[in-house]
C-alpha cells in the first residue's frame, strides 16, 4: 500500500505561474506584431503592384504608335512622334492626399474623372490604366525628372515616374513608392528601374 506524504499533491509555485504568464504575454505580443506587420505588408503590396502596372503601361505606350488621328498635309509631318512617352497625368488619383489618410478612396469612373482623364497622348488614357476598386494610396504619373524617387532610381528629362503616396495610419507621415523609366535617346529604347523606390513603407 502506497504511503501518502504531505507533499504528494504539490501544486505550482507563484514563481512558476508568473514565468508561464510572462511567456504567454511575450508570445501574444509577438503574434500581435506579426499580424499587424502582415496586414501592413498586404496593404503596401497594393502600391507596389499598381505602380509596377503604371510603369509597364508607360513602357507599352512608348513602344506602340501613339500618334493622334489626323490628316497630314503633303510634304509635312504628324504633330507628335510615333514613339513618345505619355504626357503627365494632370492630377493624381485621388487629387487630395487627405482622401487616403487612414482610409480608402473609391475612384470616380465617370468620363474625364480620376483614371478616366486624359487622351491618347496624355495621362491615364494614354497609359491605358485604371482601377475600379477602393485604393489605399494616391497614384500619379509624371513625364520628366522624378519628384519622389531619389538617387540612381531617379528619372531624367527623358524619363517618367509612376508613384504612390499614402498614410495608412493617418499620422500625416507619408509612405512613398516610385518606379521610374528612361528613354535611351541614342537607341530609342526604354529601360525601367530594377526596383521600386520606397520611403517610410509602413507609415
Amino acid at each position: 500500500m502506497r504511503a501518502f506524504t504531505k507533499f504528494g499533491k504539490r501544486g505550482f509555485t507563484l514563481v512558476e505561474l508568473m514565468i508561464v504568464v510572462a511567456i504567454i504575454g511575450v508570445l501574444a505580443a509577438l503574434a500581435i506584431y506579426g499580424v499587424r506587420r502582415y496586414l501592413a505588408t498586404a496593404k503596401t503590396s497594393e502600391a507596389k503592384n499598381t505602380i509596377g502596372a503604371i510603369a509597364r503601361g508607360a513602357a507599352a505606350a512608348y513602344e506602340r504608335e501613339t500618334v493622334s488621328s489626323e490628316v497630314v498635309a503633303e510634304g509635312q509631318s504628324s504633330t507628335s512622334a510615333n514613339h513618345a512617352l505619355c504626357e503627365s497625368a494632370a492630377n493624381g488619383v485621388p487629387t487630395a492626399i487627405a482622401n487616403v489618410q487612414g482610409k480608402k478612396y473609391q475612384p470616380n469612373s465617370a468620363a474625364g474623372e480620376d483614371f478616366e482623364a486624359g487622351d491618347s497622348l496624355t495621362g491615364w488614357k494614354c497609359l491605358k490604366f485604371s482601377i475600379n476598386s477602393p485604393i489605399y494610396y494616391q497614384y500619379s504619373y509624371k513625364k520628366g525628372p522624378s519628384t519622389i524617387a531619389q538617387g540612381s532610381a531617379a528619372s531624367t528629362a527623358n524619363g517618367f515616374e509612376a508613384a504612390a503616396q499614402g498614410d495608412l495610419d493617418g499620422d500625416t507621415v507619408l509612405s512613398q513608392f516610385a518606379r521610374t523609366g528612361e528613354v535611351n535617346t541614342a537607341t530609342g529604347t526604354i529601360r525601367l528601374a530594377t526596383q521600386v523606390f520606397i520611403a517610410n513603407e509602413f507609415e
